[in-house]
């Protein structure tokens, strides 16, 4: 076999073993649906708290 032939099959071998370690990452990790929920309903709390003023000041004249 030519060095550029095993070269190419080594790399393919890699690719393949990077690529079921990806899908075992993915598959440990826990949905995140539960996750962006709070995350979105935090934002939406800060930009209600951030747009209420909490002791209006009298403008001095």
């Amino acid at each position: 076999m030519h060095p550029h032939a095993q070269l190419a099959q080594q790399h393919i071998a890699d690719l393949r073993t990077q690529a079921d370690a990806h899908h075992l990452a993915l598959a440990a990790k826990p949905p995140r649906e539960l996750r962006t929920r709070l995350g979105w309903t935090l934002v939406e709390l800060g930009l209600r708290l951030a747009a209420t003023p909490n002791n209006p000041k009298p403008a001095v004249a």
